[in-house]
């Protein structure tokens, strides 16, 4: 059994989708970042970073001890080793999947998160880190329409590079962005938003929700997620 300590998150949905992709069995543990479920000590055990998602399998690649993972594209890189599925023995096409979920991890999600941040959360009127990410994040999006211009998917077949991009590709409306203006984008997150264990790995929720186009917190919500409260968690 895997345990999955998840917010529905674009890097949450990463991982559950993975799950639903490989069939392996999994226990999806919902924590409340609003409530600072991830900030404390018990938490740092499994991920010395606070962040979310992480995992715990109780039946690690060559046995012993529960093993913990976090990092969504360490967790995808493992699951695919463990299933041996979504991650080609063909070097190339490894090699081009590697590339493209490190791409991914580097850029599309961080430049994109910071967009997100500006746009959705940080006091209004501040144009010039909007205009920054905004424009990086677009910068990235026909990065992205220009591989998948030439091929119908990241490592020319479905792949761990899809499961890490394609969450962060549905969040660009949240920062008022449209697939339209990437029409092999558009071709690509449609095709694998008809995936069954697509559908099934986007349809978990918990008690967190920050959906709205700029959600209202608290003063103790924004401290758990940008502000004291981080700082002041425990580390092991």
């Amino acid at each position: 059994m895997i345990e999955v300590y998840f917010t529905p998150t674009p890097n949450g949905h990463k991982v559950s989708i993975m799950l639903e992709e490989i069939g392996l069995p999994h226990h999806l543990i919902a924590m409340d970042v609003l409530k600072g479920d991830h900030l404390t000590a018990d938490f740092r055990l499994i991920n010395p970073n606070g962040r979310l998602p992480a995992i715990v399998d109780h039946k690690p690649i060559g046995g012993g001890a529960p093993l913990a993972v976090f990092e969504s594209g360490a967790i995808l890189l493992y699951l695919a080793e463990k299933s041996g599925q979504l991650l080609s023995n063909d070097p190339r096409r490894r090699s081009q999947a590697q590339q493209w979920l490190m791409w991914q991890m580097a850029s599309f999600g961080p430049m994109q998160g910071q967009a997100h941040h500006f746009i959705r959360y940080a006091p209004e009127g501040q144009t010039y880190p909007v205009d920054r990410y905004r424009n990086e994040t677009v910068r990235l999006l026909n990065v992205l329409n220009g591989r998948l211009s030439e091929a119908d998917y990241l490592a020319e077949e479905y792949s761990i590079a899809d499961i890490a991009a394609w969450p962060w590709a549905r969040a660009i409306s949240a920062i008022g962005l449209s697939l339209d203006d990437y029409p092999a984008v558009h071709r690509w997150f449609e095709a694998i938003a008809k995936r069954p264990a697509v559908i099934r790995g986007t349809d978990v929720k918990n008690a967190t929700n920050l959906s709205s186009a700029r959600p209202v917190l608290s003063e103790e919500q924004w401290s758990n997620l940008f502000g004291k409260n981080m700082l002041d968690a425990p580390t092991r």
